[in-house]
Order: C-alpha cells, then sequence, then structure tokens
C-alpha cells in the first residue's frame, strides 16, 4: 500500500464525506463471515510516526532477541540477500509532487509516511565477520526508478524498477554494479495511475522463470478499467525477457512472493482494496494457481461483489471463477512482506511456516497491522491461524501513534530474520536467542 494519489483522493473524501450518500448495503445474506459493505463508515485514520527512542525496539516472543541491524536508510523498502550473504536493501518511495505534499500534511499522511524524494538506489550490507552487524556499506546500484524486487541468477543480477525489470551483469562478492544494464520488458506504470509502485520478482527453483508481482494502478479501477491492463497480476517471464504471460490475475497489490518448502506451489501476500468499512476487504496469504482469477475489481474474497463496480462493468462470468484465498491477514493491515522460514535457528513450530510484514492500516477507526505475523504450515499448506510475532510497533493505540512501521522480512543464512521499518529508515534482526 502506497499514497501516491490516495492523498489528493483523501482530501477530496473528507470535503465532501459528510454529505456524501454510501451505496445501499447489499441485502442478501452471505455464507461466510464477513461483513457487509458498509456496515460501519470508511474513515481516514493515518498513523503519527513517533520513531524510536535509544532503549526502545520492537518485541518477540520468548526466546528470542531483537537488535538493530542497521539504520540511516531513507525509505527502506524491501530486501534480498545475496549469494555470499551479503543483504541488498531497495531505498524507494512513490514519486510525490508538490501539491501532493502539501496534500498530505493537511490529511496528516505525512504523519504516517515519508513524503520525501525516492533515493533510487540499492545499498549493500556486508557482515564479514559475522559478528551481527555490517561493517561495510556501500551503493550498489544507483539512478533507479523506484526499484523493488531484486534477484540473481546465473551471472546477472535482475532489479524491478515501477516501469521495467532490468539486469546486469553480476559475479558474487562484488559490492556495486558496474557494468552495463539492460531492459528485459516494459512494466505498466502510467504516472497518472500508479497507486501501487512497487514490483516484486522472484524465480523458480530451476531458474527458468521469473515471476513479477504488479499492483493495480487505483483503489478498484475507479479510473476505468482500461487503465489497468496488465495490472493487478501475476507475471511470469523467461529470464531473456521472452515467453512473456500472465500467471494469474485478479490480485489487487500481489507483493511478497514465496515457494512453500518442499513444493512447487507459489504463494503471495496480497495488499486488498479500502473504503468499504473497518472490516472490509480483508488482505491474504494465498497460494497462487496458475491461470487462477482472485476478484479484483469486480469481487473481494471468492465471490462478494464490489457494490461500487457499475452494472456496465460488472463481469459476473469473472467473479463465478474468483478464487477463495486461503488465509486471512486482516483488513487494511497492508500486508506486504512475506518470508517462508526454511532454516533451523527458530524453534521447530517456525521451522517452514511464513512471515508476513504488516506496514499498517490508514483506513480503520482502530490501527491495525503495524506488525510482523507468523502463519504455521505443514506439508505444504497452512496449519493455524496468524500469530503474532514482532509487535510493539504502535506505540498509544488510542492516539494512532506508532513507532515505525515494518514492510519486507528475510530469512538470513545463519537463520535470523531481518525486518525493514522504512518510516524510521531502520533495519531489525530478531534472532534466537541461543541456550
Amino acid at each position: 500500500m502506497n499514497m501516491k494519489y490516495l492523498i489528493l483522493a483523501t482530501v477530496i473524501l473528507q470535503v465532501f464525506q459528510a454529505t456524501a450518500q454510501a451505496p445501499k448495503k447489499n441485502k442478501e445474506a452471505q455464507s461466510d463471515t464477513l461483513e457487509l459493505p458498509y456496515s460501519t463508515k470508511s474513515v481516514t485514520n493515518f498513523s503519527n510516526v513517533i520513531g524510536w527512542s535509544a532503549n526502545e525496539k520492537p518485541s518477540a516472543p520468548e526466546g528470542f532477541e531483537v537488535t538493530k541491524y542497521a539504520d540511516e536508510f531513507q525509505n527502506p523498502r524491501w530486501l534480498y540477500v545475496l549469494p555470499n550473504g551479503d543483504v541488498l536493501v531497495a531505498e524507494s518511495n512513490s514519486h510525490h509532487s508538490t501539491v501532493e505534499k502539501v496534500g498530505g500534511t493537511i490529511i496528516g499522511a505525512n504523519k504516517s509516511n515519508d513524503l520525501s524524494n525516492s533515493a533510487n538506489r540499492i545499498t549493500l550490507l556486508r557482515d564479514a565477520n559475522k559478528d551481527g552487524v555490517p561493517e561495510v556499506r556501500e551503493t550498489f546500484l544507483s539512478d533507479l526508478n523506484q526499484p523493488f524486487g531484486m534477484l540473481v541468477l546465473g551471472n546477472w543480477f535482475y532489479v524491478a524498477n515501477t516501469d521495467a525489470l532490468l539486469r546486469f551483469p553480476y559475479k558474487t562478492g562484488q559490492t556495486k554494479i558496474t557494468g552495463k544494464g539492460e531492459k528485459i520488458t516494459d512494466l505498466p506504470a502510467d504516472k497518472h495511475n500508479n497507486r501501487h509502485w512497487t514490483r516484486n520478482i522472484i524465480a523458480n527453483s530451476t531458474g527458468t522463470k521469473i515471476y513479477i508481482g504488479v499492483g493495480s494502478g487505483s483503489n478498484v479501477a475507479e479510473n476505468g478499467i482500461d487503465k489497468e491492463t496488465g495490472r493487478a497480476n501475476i507475471i511470469e517471464i523467461s529470464p531473456d525477457g521472452k515467453n512473456k504471460r500472465i500467471y494469474a490475475s485478479g490480485l489487487r497489490n500481489p507483493v511478497g512472493m514465496g515457494w512453500a518448502p518442499g513444493t512447487n506451489t507459489l504463494w503471495t501476500a496480497v495488499n486488498e482494496r479500502d473504503e468499504l468499512g473497518d472490516d472490509l476487504v480483508p488482505d491474504y496469504l494465498t497460494s497462487v494457481k496458475e491461470g487462477g482469477f482472485y476478484g479484483w475489481p469486480y469481487s473481494y474474497f471468492g465471490q462478494h461483489e464490489d457494490p461500487r463496480i457499475k452494472d456496465a462493468d460488472k463481469k459476473p462470468e469473472l467473479v463465478k471463477k474468483a478464487i477463495v484465498p486461503d488465509v486471512d491477514l486482516g483488513s487494511h493491515t497492508a500486508s506486504l512482506g512475506l518470508a517462508f522460514y526454511t532454516k533451523k535457528a527458530f524453534p521447530e513450530k517456525y521451522h517452514n511456516g511464513v512471515f508476513i510484514g504488516q506496514h499498517g492500516s490508514w483506513n480503520r477507526s482502530v490501527l491495525s497491522g503495524y506488525k510482523v505475523v507468523f502463519v504455521p504450515f505443514k506439508n505444504g499448506k497452512p496449519d493455524g491461524i496468524p500469530e503474532d510475532f514482532l509487535t510493539g510497533f504502535i506505540a498509544d493505540l488510542d492516539k494512532s501513534e506508532v513507532h515505525g512501521r515494518p514492510v519486507a522480512v528475510i530469512v538470513t543464512p545463519d537463520g535470523s530474520l531481518l525486518v525493514t521499518d522504512d518510516v524510521s529508515n531502520t533495519i531489525w534482526k530478531v534472532s534466537a536467542v541461543k541456550k
């Protein structure tokens, strides 16, 4: 979830909210526990980020230690571990015009988000002596365009800008990219319709295919479905840019992706739509079926039709095919990061399960998200409901004050977990306490 275009839309919404009439509720009973649209008022409630004092840090369960791994970044958004254990940090942000920055200040979005310009760089961190603190810090690659997903395949380093997938010559151990890059494929990123600008990438186990998560340009295609061509999809492509196709569709904003251990099943964390009420619509974790359709924008969480879709735009044939996602992650949590735990350092209950980074709500009367949750897995499938793992980001719920906002989660070679906190410009490390 990001703030571009949301800021101006929210200013307008607040001006007219008092007199606007919400669409009529669906009177038909639903066969699950989801509430009806507009059962509660859609509210704007940006958190107020107050940062961390010298002695403050997030909280993990007993048996874990939380330490500051690195700080002083500029919006550290995403992470990637190189083959030799070096950690890459994508520093990127939404593009905000002067008008948007002023509007963000008016509605309070500046308290919850960094409205400065995107750094557009990737920073390398190296902990050569394995003491848990990186002593080498270099600019790995710069002059990018909202970089996000990163990947090494063979002798190539791939990075997904918001508008293109690029690759550069790479050798293990490099501290910076020196060779000339090439564009593998364009990605949709209309500057007037690019609300979800992040582009994550992941390869299959054989390295023969790359998968790219491309979020919608808007909340619910309010600018026209014709503006969403190629969006709200996971795209499959060969490493050389050929054989591009839509692998799965109807995914509003699929960000974190990972392969369930011991399987060939791709999973993704999806940031769902806003402005239907406090408890709609749930973000979710789901397996990704080849050729599957997941509802956006016509329906949510399966076949629940979105009341804002005009009759002329409805696609009942698609709604009937909409797949119900596997795990409800809570409404407005902005679930973005995803990492399967494939190491042995953590206790056995965490083995092969998945960690989800929740950036936190802006469209809920009481804050939700602002934590890292864990979903246990067994035999490649979820085996329980999400449980809190890394908390303490919310400082005062009544005042909507938070210390920071977690995004990316990644497992390091030593079995620790790294978590980016993009508004406090910090990376946290969670390690199991050695007995």
